[in-house]
């Protein structure tokens, strides 16, 4: 017969195998939303479908990260007037690059904020495309670091970016930290 083909998995580095045993350590059980910074939310399919609990919660801004995939209905005609909504088609994939939606998707979130809204940011289960733009946010407006922006959401949420989503997440942390370092210099 063929030989067998072992799938290939990305190298991971200490500081990868670090990050997923922090992530590793969450022992929370998975819910349908939860609020992981104030007035920001991680969120499923689910909720994102519930009109009425999005209501209930007053979220004024939806980001959906599974845009255009079948399982979502979500876009600006479903919502209506009183939710604007803001659509990015990532695929859960380890090869995808949700990286060149950072800093879009963080104003997004940021601009939310300024208007005194409420945001859920949702993919289909709520723990990996829509995780990653959350820490991504932190990262950006809050300068947290990678390593504290996880620690900062498992307290409140479940969450687990793929392995792509976090070598991502770590090129960002560093890109962010040596601008930090370059500011202090000049």
């Amino acid at each position: 017969g063929a030989p067998l083909s072992i799938p290939q998995q990305p190298y991971l580095t200490g500081s990868q195998i670090k990050l997923e045993h922090v992530l590793d350590s969450c022992r929370m059980e998975l819910n349908h939303v939860d609020e992981v910074w104030p007035n920001l939310y991680i969120g499923d399919i689910l909720i994102a479908h519930d009109k009425e609990e999005l209501r209930k919660l007053g979220i004024t801004h939806v980001l959906n990260a599974a845009h255009s995939t079948w399982e979502s209905k979500g876009d600006q005609a479903f919502y209506g007037q009183e939710i604007h909504y803001c659509g990015i088609a990532a695929e859960d994939s380890t090869n995808f690059n949700l990286r060149e939606h950072f800093y879009p998707a963080s104003d997004t979130i940021h601009l939310c904020f300024s208007f005194s809204g409420k945001i859920l940011v949702h993919c289909v289960v709520g723990k990996s495309r829509s995780a990653t733009l959350v820490l991504a946010y932190l990262m950006i407006y809050h300068h947290f670091s990678l390593t504290d922006a996880v620690q900062r959401v498992i307290q409140y949420r479940a969450i687990s970016p793929n392995r792509g989503f976090l070598k991502q997440l770590q090129d960002l942390d560093v890109e962010l930290r040596d601008r930090t370092n370059l500011c202090e210099l000049l």
